[in-house]
């Protein structure tokens, strides 16, 4: 195909063309007294997009998937019980992996579009008596249905419940895009990947650890080698990894890092903002419904769109991608063929944003949907202009 591949799933996200270069550096060797000032800085630099001082972090050579497994071993023990809300596809994961390792699940089930139920987790709190429960994992950014939880909420149902369980946070597609307060929010375990708001290739696992958690792994018995974040946290203290690690990610990390504290973070935070609120203009506007059930919970990195009825979101993607070389991310589980996705996270910007919509708008028609073409790119536009939206069109008007 001719022209620029557009990128618009969830992550992996567009990797910059300076972080690119900085990647580009001859192998060296990880264990010389050198490789600490690639390292140092890069752990430095990740501690404000995480919001802490206190924690200490862990570059995992993986993925968010190995940092949600090191979370668990680390600090957990067979038989342990954990609270989980289950509403879309990555937090079903999450829970399926706990289940995996040994761990007794009390899973609460919640409707895939609505956010982490902060009463519902409050009162099975206060029913565990016996403190049973030892951590409670939240899915931050739900990357699946688009829904934003409230993570601030959930560690104040834990202090008013008087619980002293562990709080787990999958900050994979929110880390580095929208606010994450790791100390204010009482976080235990946060946990990100380098493929989404970090703007960085696939690859590493990062985990960061409260001095709870870090209290916590004195007494877990899980087995673990590779995912071992004590011998790993002390590595770094050496200035290196315990295995071979992926060294160019970390010459592109530390540009990364760079990029954001440029551009601020309060400033990343609003242009994610802003961006994601001209996706959801264009999206009403086209007729169309957002997965997530209110706008209020609704993420700002990513937007899941149902497609209208007899309209299979699987050709819309496809249409998308064979036709204007453009990639969306699909519907997973239960909205396979019902919704396809926009990521709208990492290096991005308005121009991209209505790329994305017309798009949208071109691959929707052509799919047999009525779409009114360009009343999405002229929602968003309005938005972006800072101007009063003209109003919303039909998809039955034409």
């Amino acid at each position: 195909m001719t022209g620029t591949a557009h990128l618009f799933i969830p992550g992996p996200t567009n990797v910059p063309a300076d972080i690119q270069r900085a990647m580009i550096v001859p192998m060296q060797d990880h264990r010389a007294p050198e490789f600490a000032e690639i390292l140092q800085p890069v752990l430095a630099g990740l501690k404000p997009v995480f919001g802490t001082s206190e924690a200490q972090i862990a570059l995992l050579p993986g993925s968010g998937t190995a940092a949600w497994e090191a979370a668990i071993t680390n600090t957990l023990s067979p038989g342990d019980k954990v609270l989980m809300a289950r509403h879309g596809q990555f937090s079903a994961l999450w829970a399926d992996m706990a289940l995996a390792m040994g761990l007794k699940v009390e899973i609460i089930d919640v409707a895939w579009g609505a956010p982490c139920p902060v009463r519902e987790v409050e009162r099975r709190l206060g029913a565990d008596r016996h403190g049973e429960i030892k951590a409670v994992f939240v899915t931050h950014n739900e990357t699946a249905t688009g829904v934003t939880s409230d993570v601030a909420g959930i560690r104040h149902a834990l202090d008013a419940s008087f619980h002293d369980a562990l709080l787990f946070v999958d900050g994979v597609s929110s880390i580095g895009s929208i606010p994450f307060e790791m100390d204010a929010w009482g976080v235990d375990m946060a946990i990100a990947g380098s493929q989404k708001g970090l703007m960085c290739p696939a690859g590493l696992g990062i985990i960061a650890a409260s001095p709870r958690a870090l209290a916590a792994m004195d007494t877990s018995t899980m087995a673990r080698s590779f995912l071992d974040l004590r011998a790993m946290l002390a590595a770094h203290q050496a200035g290196s990894f315990c295995f071979t690690p992926p060294a160019q990610l970390l010459h592109g990390l530390r540009a990364a890092l760079t990029r954001l504290q440029t551009e601020g973070l309060a400033n990343v935070f609003a242009r994610h903002q802003r961006l994601a609120e001209g996706i959801r203009a264009g999206v009403a506007a086209m007729g169309l419904k957002m997965v997530a059930e209110h706008q209020i919970f609704a993420s700002d990195t990513v937007t899941a769109i149902r497609t209208p009825q007899g309209i299979d979101a699987r050709d819309v993607i496809a249409i998308a991608r064979n036709r204007y070389n453009t990639h969306f991310g699909g519907g997973l589980g239960p909205l396979a063929g019902k919704a396809f996705r926009i990521g709208h996270l990492g290096d991005l910007n308005e121009g991209m944003c209505l790329t994305a919509l017309g798009i949208a708008e071109l691959s929707l028609k052509a799919a047999g949907a009525p779409v009114v073409l360009g009343a999405g790119v002229t929602a968003a536009q309005h938005v972006y202009a800072g101007v009063a939206q003209a109003p919303a069109l039909s998809i039955a008007a034409e």
